[in-house]
């Protein structure tokens, strides 16, 4: 492998995907709302205004938030390999598949939204994780 950069990019990518989703959010949210004429009540319980929004518009919400939940591992075992110079062939085509089943999903689950295909890819997401995660075990113990 050239340098950890190789092993760092598919990290980028996925917060860029993340920044990308975070955007598609409010541009579907924001145009619901002023379209239903939601009253923003801060008084309200958690969930409430926007349990009232269109599914299509609620599944990026629920997909922006997935981003900001498993991903964290991958961050942290990615980043991890990298102090560990650990950026082999095998983690970094780990880390590029996990970051493309992370993309699928994201779009499958915003724009259609079949939970039984959509645990599937989230399934098949953790097989690249585990193959990273059991590596950088196999060297700190």
């Amino acid at each position: 492998m050239e340098t950890s950069a190789e092993l760092i990019r598919p990290v980028v990518a996925l917060v860029i995907w993340s920044l990308l989703m975070w955007l598609w959010m409010y541009a579907t949210r924001l145009p619901a709302i002023a379209a239903m004429k939601l009253e923003l009540d801060p008084e309200a319980p958690a969930g409430t205004l926007m349990s009232k929004l269109p599914p299509s518009v609620r599944w990026k919400a629920d997909n922006y938030n997935h981003l900001m939940e498993q991903p964290t591992i991958f961050y942290a075992i990615v980043l991890s390999l990298v102090f560990l110079d650990a950026s082999t062939e095998v983690n970094v085509i780990a880390s590029w598949v996990y970051v493309g089943l992370r993309l699928v999903h994201s779009l499958f689950q915003s724009l259609v939204n079949k939970i039984e295909v959509r645990f599937a890819i989230f399934f098949l997401s953790n097989i690249p994780l585990f193959i990273l995660a059991f590596d950088a075990a196999n060297r700190v113990f």
